[in-house]
């Protein structure tokens, strides 16, 4: 493996009942809080509540930017960054799923530049600098409560882009209750499986060696995710259920999996470059597409790989096979799985078709000509994996 530095300032507290905390943490930081959510299902469930009722504790002064998109947009980031600099915001706090704290993310840094937040979000421009946040979880899908990762959308562009300044689009603290779950519903509770099983995967194609530790971890918790999906998606309140799920979803991205090695993300870039166009969601596209990246990049060269995944997690007998002919079982298997949930599996079921794809193709390909570190693409590569995924 290579040499590494693990730094993660974000502080975790996990549990239920830990939004009583919350007041201690704001306070910190200051009093002038802006409150940033989704779609309103805060307010429906009761978590607005119960978050404006800790932050009356402390007499918060609170300014709202509610409407963030699933795929959160560079236009709501804007006007997020109108309000704390008009107003004069100390500390932005973020109540949902990835989407609301990506956006918060990149509001928090565009609070203390001049420079326009796409700029920075494209590296035409650097930032060194953000207002704190924090964040109380509400869906468990992408990890963002606990990395330096964000993904904003120009759909003016359309354009998708991840980006992230360490040691700045770190949350300062990230309260997970478990029970602020019960109430997502199942397609959004698939969604964001397949997103953290995706996010391991990512992390497991590399091209490092002597990654035993890392390999294990990965392995462990694509084996806990799938025991326990089935489990959850027929009793969606189950507490235990809900909170093995949640503390997955964290690790899968809070970057102890990837200790020592850079992981590939070109189905990611393949996702966005088809959320970009199509505004689906992410952890559907990523069912749709994984498996697809999967077949198209496994050769001779990297078969072993594949074949210790499966072998391990997908627990593919190996005997009287050849190793391409366990690799691809293996695929298999996990497109089965995630079919077994309720995930998509042709990009046709949000009703796209071959009009688009050289659109797609060009979106994954805007940063640089070439893509993905365990297997470097292309257009070519994009048009061919996004033809097997219709």
């Amino acid at each position: 493996m290579d040499n590494f530095t693990y730094y993660n300032p974000t502080k975790l507290i996990f549990g239920k009942g830990q939004l009583d905390a919350l007041p201690d943490q704001v306070k910190q930081y200051g009093k002038k809080v802006l409150l940033v959510y989704g779609g309103g299902s805060i307010k429906r469930n009761g978590i607005y509540d119960s978050v404006m009722a800790k932050l009356a504790e402390i007499n918060a002064v609170v300014f709202e930017l509610p409407g963030v998109e699933p795929n959160p947009r560079i236009s709501t980031v804007r006007k997020g960054v109108e309000i704390c600099k008009n107003e004069g915001i100390e500390i932005i706090l973020a109540v949902g799923g990835g989407s609301t704290i990506d956006c918060t993310k990149a509001i928090a840094v565009g609070a203390k530049t001049e420079i326009d937040m796409w700029d920075i979000i494209t590296k035409k421009e650097s930032a060194h600098d953000a207002l704190p946040f924090g964040t109380v979880l509400t869906i468990s899908a992408t990890g963002s409560e606990m990395n330096s990762g964000s993904v904003i959308t120009n759909w003016e562009l359309n354009e998708k882009h991840g980006w992230g300044i360490a040691p700045y689009t770190f949350p300062r603290f990230s309260i997970l209750d478990p029970v602020h779950t019960f109430s997502v519903p199942k397609d959004q509770t698939i969604y964001g499986i397949v997103d953290m099983m995706s996010h391991v995967l990512e992390h497991y194609f590399h091209l490092e060696t002597n990654t035993k530790v890392q390999d294990r971890f990965c392995e462990s918790i694509l084996i806990t995710v799938m025991e326990t999906a089935p489990k959850l998606l027929a009793d969606l309140e189950n507490y235990e259920l809900r909170e093995t799920i949640m503390l997955s979803g964290t690790l899968a991205l809070n970057n102890m999996l990837n200790m020592g090695f850079r992981g590939d993300w070109a189905t990611h870039n393949l996702e966005h470059a088809v959320s970009a166009v199509h505004d689906i969601p992410h952890g559907g596209g990523l069912a749709i597409l994984f498996p697809n990246w999967m077949k198209h990049v496994l050769d001779e060269e990297n078969v072993g790989r594949f074949k210790q995944l499966v072998e391990r997690v997908f627990r593919v007998d190996a005997n009287g096979k050849s190793d391409h002919e366990v690799a691809i079982e293996g695929i298999n298997k996990l497109r089965e799985f995630w079919n077994s949930i309720g995930a998509p599996s042709k990009l046709s079921d949000y009703g796209i078709d071959e009009s688009s794809i050289e659109l797609m193709a060009d979106k994954t390909v805007v940063a640089r000509p070439e893509y993905g570190v365990f297997k470097k693409l292309t257009k070519q590569d994009s048009i061919a994996i996004f033809k097997a995924s219709l």
